[in-house]
């Protein structure tokens, strides 16, 4: 019930953006801004699982082609009592993985090539357990959509920005060089807001899940503790609006990558883990 009121109101936010963005060009640019609104937040919803999965350049594995990887989420899936989710292998060289999916009947789970080259296969099981948990609790639409929308509200910021240097909005605005600026400054900080809104909790409350799911926290345990090295030391292609949804932040190394973090400290996940309190 939480997740999908949380899901509203970002989808709502989203549709009121583009409105806002499409008033600067009058009635007209207003209706158009209710159907870009209304186009994207339809496609937040329906295909946030195909965003996520093109933007990790994931490919879709079989049985045969990865009998282990398959076999591993089949038993996992059968615990949770959820369906087997479609898998899926990104070539990133970052260790790490994501679940997406609007729900359990259409969820999907990624790992990328270096936590395939890096994990034996019990931690990768602690790992997979632990996205399963977002399928089984139903919270990976949350992610999906609010990484949606942070790209869409960088996205339409910038054709605003744009549009008032080239001819759009009153002359005012145009003549302005503060309006472009906000603009500049506010849709990545807007963006990070509408990250940081999703609550670190869930990463707690999967990690748990996924200890119970296995009967111990300590394969978990120790993935995180390499995820957390190789999050740190290897860089990532992965796009700032999707870094929510993986089990450990992959722009730990930036600078930045700190300031609207959706996840908690790797350390204390750990030390939950070891200590029994999922129990």
């Amino acid at each position: 019930m939480v997740n999908n009121a949380k899901t509203a109101l970002l989808l709502a936010g989203l549709g009121a953006l583009c409105m806002a963005v499409g008033s600067l060009w009058g009635p007209n640019g207003l209706v158009l801004g209710l159907l870009v609104g209304l186009a994207m937040c339809g496609s937040s919803y329906w295909f946030s699982d195909k965003l996520a999965i093109r933007s990790a350049k994931a490919v879709e594995v079989s049985s045969e082609q990865m009998p282990q990887y398959h076999a591993i989420v089949s038993d996992l899936a059968v615990r949770a009592g959820i369906p087997v989710p479609r898998l899926y292998v990104s070539p990133e060289q970052q260790p790490n993985a994501f679940a997406t999916g609007r729900n359990p009947s259409n969820a999907a789970v990624c790992v990328t090539e270096g936590l395939l080259q890096v994990m034996t296969w019990e931690q990768i099981g602690g790992v997979l357990a632990h996205e399963l948990a977002h399928v089984k609790h139903r919270d990976i639409l949350i992610g999906s959509v609010a990484a949606a929308v942070a790209m869409g509200i960088t996205f339409i910021a910038s054709i605003a920005r744009w549009g008032m240097i080239f001819g759009g909005g009153n002359s005012e605005d145009r003549d302005s060089p503060i309006v472009g600026f906000l603009m500049l400054m506010l849709a990545p900080l807007a963006a990070g807001l509408i990250q940081a809104a999703i609550s670190r909790s869930r990463e707690f409350e999967a990690d748990a899940e996924a200890a119970r799911l296995l009967g111990s926290g300590e394969s978990l345990a120790s993935a995180l503790e390499r995820l957390e090295v190789g999050a740190r030391t290897i860089p990532s292609h992965v796009n700032p609006a999707e870094a929510s949804a993986y089990i450990v932040n992959p722009l730990s190394g930036r600078n930045f990558a700190n300031m609207f973090s959706t996840h908690p400290p790797t350390e204390e996940r750990v030390a939950r883990l070891r200590s029994g309190s999922w129990k």
